[in-house]
């Protein structure tokens, strides 16, 4: 049997049956293009079962990259289901979107994607259970009420379990959910409770869970060796060396594309053991062609933003007022360049794809972020159907947006195909930061004004990123509403781009994580010309309007200046003055992601220059309901902890069109020694829930290089910090 839902921006269907004498309620979300299509579907994927024992298992439909979601998903699930936490088991989902609708994990999406979804289907379920119950007892279903994992008969305090009704629920109709009502959310159970990650104790007694584990019958160890500079086609490679290598079983020459994002040349060896296969890439030798990228490097990219911020603009992406008109009444102008480099995501977990190719069909084991488009990606590459590939989805061993991309699971797909078994694909460190979709670096030329009262009053950006004209590399954009754009009356952002052949994309807050720095940084410099609290500078700035702008694209005011205030309180920022000489604090806030986050850093500068950071406070609006706060915790504490990361210690250097830094010696991550406590408050306010993984970032890097500027007086304008010019 089947219900269509039909709703503003998507359609749902239900459908119960029985299996195994358990009840099994499936849940479709698909999109109004696919709404006649789906109608008629007949394989939809179960989110919920019931076993006789009563023991409920739930399906994790996104990819879990470490933010909690095959843990939240399911917890909104088994709220409206009304069922006990500790008898809820929870298994990934494998891809597929006729059943799923999207499963991808990025964007900060996944809940205000599914929240009000899911508890659609722990509700329906519960309805069906009442209405069984109701049925065996000839009694009108509003009678009854139920209370984790029992249905019950309130005038006679009658109870069935779960288990013993699941099977009677193939003969009950399933409801419209419109008409079922939703928990009041003060009597939330489960969402709101503070919840550890379902794998944590498989995590940490080592079981298999990430891709890096998977291991099939027969299996092969696979290593892929590609170009230095990115795309240059393989012009030899001594295959009989590696094949003499004890236990190479294949190795040879893949042609690929053009597209850095598919598959690309390089020269792949096959053997028994991954080691073996190792050792025979070390024999290939392989020769290069020429490419146009060997000529870019990172000097060369600093040489010529400076030479195109000398010269007019490319294209102008706002202007608001008379800027320049501005600038020669204001009391005070500031003139300051900006910078950031390319970062790589170093995922601890390397790039990693098993795949096995039998009878024209293939089954996929890969840690992705976004299954979905590598499903499409492959079946593209080997010229089948995407009828005929499973994707298994794993856990992945962190993401942060380079797992968005699925090179390595088309990489390991092509391989199996050629070798005829089974094929474990295993990147090295190495070519995991020397291939990687960067994040991109850029380039800013700001020009400020205040006035006498201390108001900003001219806003000048010259925004030099990557890009041919106005197509830019991905994710090296800004958009016209960044703020303070709208803030100020006087606003002007201009934008000119430079060739790039290195492949960019998305990293954690993508574009926020360093427009934040920028932005926030150069608002601190317009404080201190003003002569203000820069905290009080900012709640100035945005003003007594509640809301500027509408939709998608407005910018509630409100919320961030509740936040500040949040933030200002917890860190006792109105004590700052008595703070010892060389210890400063630092505030920024950034909206990105639906989440509005303040944050303060409080960090000293010794005479040699070394940072230490004491601590950080951060406060965040991401609505009305926190579903698993202790996995809201983990993630606002990790992003904050990742950007400090990025603001002292990494870049990513091209030299002759291939990354520099090639292992964690040259590219190092924050280590516990410098991690500073990050105490965290959810300010709730009544808007939709959203997501959190990614908006925390963007803040805590002015945050920091404000703080140091408090301690030492010197402006950090360049990522990451350089502590030699820190030194007394």
């Amino acid at each position: 049997m089947t219900l269509e839902l039909t709703g503003a921006s998507r359609r749902d269907l239900l459908k119960a049956s029985v299996i195994g004498g358990g009840l099994v309620l499936s849940f479709r979300i698909a999109a109004k293009a696919e709404a006649a299509s789906a109608a008629g579907a007949q394989a939809l994927n179960a989110y919920v079962r019931i076993a006789p024992n009563g023991i409920v298992t739930i399906m994790g439909k996104n990819p879990e990259i470490g933010q909690g979601i095959k843990t939240s998903l399911p917890m909104i699930i088994a709220e409206e289901l009304d069922v006990a936490w500790e008898n809820v088991r929870i298994e990934q989902a494998d891809c597929d979107p006729k059943l799923y609708g999207s499963q991808f994990a990025g964007g900060s999406l996944a809940t205000p994607m599914n929240y009000d979804d899911l508890r659609k289907v722990g509700a329906v379920a519960r309805a069906m259970l009442v209405n069984a119950a109701a049925t065996a007892w000839n009694c009108p279903s509003g009678e009854c009420k139920t209370a984790e994992g029992q249905v019950i008969h309130v005038s006679t305090g009658r109870k069935a379990a779960y288990g013993a009704l699941a099977g009677q629920c193939a003969g009950v109709s399933v409801p419209d959910p419109k008409t079922i009502p939703l928990k009041d959310p003060k009597a939330y159970k489960i969402i709101g409770k503070a919840t550890p990650q379902y794998d944590t104790a498989k995590i940490v007694t080592g079981q298999p869970l990430f891709g890096i584990d998977v291991r099939l019958p027969g299996m092969l160890y696979a290593t892929f060796e590609k170009a230095p500079v990115f795309g240059a086609k393989v012009v030899s490679a001594d295959l009989d060396a590696a094949r003499a290598v004890k236990g190479v079983r294949k190795a040879f020459i893949v042609e690929g594309g053009t597209d850095l994002s598919g598959l690309t040349p390089g020269v792949a060896v096959v053997g028994d053991t991954w080691w073996a296969a190792r050792k025979g890439r070390n024999q290939l030798k392989t020769q290069w062609a020429d490419h146009p990228t060997s000529k870019q490097s990172t000097a060369g990219f600093n040489k010529r933003a400076a030479e195109l911020n000398a010269g007019a603009p490319l294209m102008s992406l706002r202007k608001d007022g008379d800027v320049d008109a501005a600038l020669k009444g204001a009391a005070h102008v500031i003139e300051a360049a900006y910078a950031y480099p390319f970062l790589s995501h170093a995922p601890l977990e390397p790039q990693n794809t098993t795949a096995v190719f039998t009878d024209g069909k293939l089954e996929i084991w890969a840690p992705s972020q976004n299954p979905q488009p590598g499903r499409a990606l492959v079946a593209k590459t080997l010229g089948i159907s995407a009828d005929n590939i499973t994707v298994h989805m794993t856990r992945c061993g962190g993401g942060f947006g380079r797992r968005l991309s699925n090179d390595y699971m088309v990489e390991a797909a092509w391989i199996a195909r050629e070798t005829g078994a089974p094929v474990k694909l295993l990147w090295t460190r190495e070519d995991d930061m020397h291939h990687d979709f960067y994040r991109p670096a850029g380039y800013h030329y700001f020009k400020g004004g205040v006035d006498k009262d201390g108001k900003i009053v001219a806003w000048q950006d010259h925004f030099v990123t990557f890009g041919e004209g106005a197509s830019l590399a991905s994710s090296a954009g800004m958009g016209a509403n960044e703020f303070p754009s709208r803030f100020v009356g006087n606003c002007k952002i201009d934008q000119s781009t430079i060739s790039l052949g290195v492949p960019t994309g998305p990293m954690r807050a993508p574009g926020s994580n360093a427009l934040a720095f920028v932005n926030q940084s150069f608002i601190d410099e317009l404080a201190v010309a003003a002569g203000a609290d820069p905290l009080a500078f900012r709640m100035k700035l945005l003003g007594d309007a509640p809301m500027v702008g509408t939709g998608p694209s407005g910018y509630n005011a409100g919320r961030m200046k509740g936040v500040l205030a949040a933030v200002e309180k917890m860190s006792g920022w109105k004590d700052r003055g008595k703070l010892p000489k060389g210890t400063g604090m630092g505030v920024a806030f950034h909206y990105s992601h639906a989440g509005y986050f303040a944050e303060v850093v409080k960090a000293s500068v010794a005479a040699d220059g070394k940072i230490k950071i004491h601590k950080v406070w951060v406060a965040a609006d991401v609505g009305r309901q926190i579903v698993n706060p202790s996995g809201a915790m983990n993630q606002v504490q990790g992003a904050a902890l990742e950007g400090i990361s990025h603001a002292l210690y990494q870049k990513i250097t091209i030299e002759n069109g291939a990354a520099k830094e090639s292992n964690f010696n040259t590219y190092p991550l924050l280590r516990m020694a410098m991690a500073p406590p990050v105490e965290v408050k959810f300010v709730i306010t009544d808007y939709p829930p959203t997501g959190l993984g990614e908006p925390a970032l963007p803040p805590v890097i002015p945050a920091l290089t404000n703080a140091i500027f408090a301690a030492t007086g010197k402006r950090i304008r360049t990522l990451p910090i350089d502590t030699s010019q820190l030194k007394a």
